[in-house]
């Protein structure tokens, strides 16, 4: 059985398994907080649904945008999440492991990589018995490190790799990319709210940059009466429906 969830007032809607794996707002997080130019071909490791391509697609984010999954049942349904928006001529889902882009695609072909990664190790936590859910969110058949890997084949020297990764992982998150030689450029901390720790980080890191490392200014998701901050309320916006109402007045 399948959900139909709508974005941006329903002018994007997302199918999903009901009782499978679901998109949650890590994967809004990493679409709306990476920084993406006209003309980067982006590349989604480990894509699931699409949503993540979906909203770059939307946003008119990028150039091409490619899609990698490696359970055919989620591949197929990125597929139609692709079709089923009208963005099939921007966006191409593969069903691959993305451990193995170096024997199908060319090396240095993107500009930008994105990775909602699994961020639980294996000897870590209860392992959810719903097979999509378990590999996306153990390190069954990925890990952080095979993200920096593959984004070392896949970009050219400058190239950026965007991931969202837990608070308290890191450190983890900062010497593996140093060890596959991306430099962490801009770190953006994220609350729940402002009276919690950080519970997620995004982290944009160049292959062979320099050293230094912008410290973006914290994102609180949630108000203390529960709802959304103004800042998450603008990632759920149609900012092209809110211009033209702008221009109206």
């Amino acid at each position: 059985m399948f959900t139909s969830d709508a974005l941006f007032d329903g002018k994007l809607i997302i199918r999903q398994e009901k009782g499978g794996y679901r998109f949650s707002l890590d994967a809004v997080l990493l679409a709306e907080l990476t920084r993406v130019k006209p003309c980067d071909r982006v590349v989604d490791l480990g894509t699931g649904c699409g949503v993540i391509l979906l909203i770059l697609a939307f946003r008119k984010l990028g150039k091409d945008l490619v899609g990698l999954e490696i359970q055919p049942e989620l591949a197929t349904l990125a597929k139609k999440n692709v079709d089923e928006n009208a963005f099939a001529d921007r966006i191409r889902i593969d069903e691959m492991d993305f451990r193995n882009v170096p024997d199908h695609l060319p090396a240095e072909s993107f500009q930008l990589v994105v990775s909602n990664p699994p961020y639980r190790k294996l000897n870590t936590g209860r392992i959810n018995p719903h097979g999509q859910r378990a590999v996306a969110r153990h390190e069954v058949t990925a890990s952080v490190a095979d993200v920096f890997e593959a984004g070392k084949h896949l970009l050219p020297h400058g190239g950026r790799l965007a991931i969202i990764y837990p608070a308290t992982r890191l450190d983890t998150l900062m010497i593996t990319a140093h060890r596959h030689g991306f430099s962490p450029k801009e770190l953006t901390l994220i609350h729940s709210d402002t009276s919690g720790s950080a519970r997620l980080v995004h982290m944009e890191c160049r292959k062979g940059g320099g050293e230094e490392l912008r410290i973006a200014p914290p994102l609180f998701i949630y108000r203390e009466d529960g709802t959304y901050t103004e800042a998450m309320q603008a990632m759920y916006r149609d900012q092209g429906a809110q211009e033209q109402e702008n221009g109206r007045r």
